[in-house]
């Protein structure tokens, strides 16, 4: 009637009854149930990694720099809004211009990069 219950013992490797095993990664995990292979969704999801990597970069390198958002737009020559937009994950607006001239006022080399599409 019951199911029947073995005691695990310690350091007992125990091997899932399927051939393949289970998926933990959570990001894995997210990607194959929305992403899939739809290569829209995989282009729309790598342009989001773009702006969240710019903007981390940003914000990093700001706060390395000691500055505050206020202060970073001085130097700049922009408003503290600007580059509280510009730190956001979600923004997408970033120009070549402003990136360089951020870049420049916390003593950083802006690099961009092209490659191929199947890489």
């Amino acid at each position: 009637m019951g199911r029947r219950v073995r005691r695990v013992e310690r350091n007992e490797v125990i091997t899932p009854m399927s051939k393949k095993a289970p998926i933990t990664d959570t990001v894995e995990i997210l990607r194959r149930r929305y992403v899939g292979e739809d290569t829209e969704r995989l282009a729309s999801v790598e342009e989001e990694r773009l702006h969240a990597r710019v903007a981390r970069q940003i914000y990093e390198l700001r706060i390395a720099a000691g500055l505050t958002q206020v202060e970073l737009a001085a130097r700049v020559g922009t408003t503290q809004s600007a580059i509280s937009r510009l730190e956001s994950a979600d923004y997408e607006g970033h120009s070549l211009s402003m990136l360089g001239r951020i870049a420049a006022a916390l003593n950083a080399k802006l690099e961009v990069g092209l490659v191929g599409a199947d890489s």
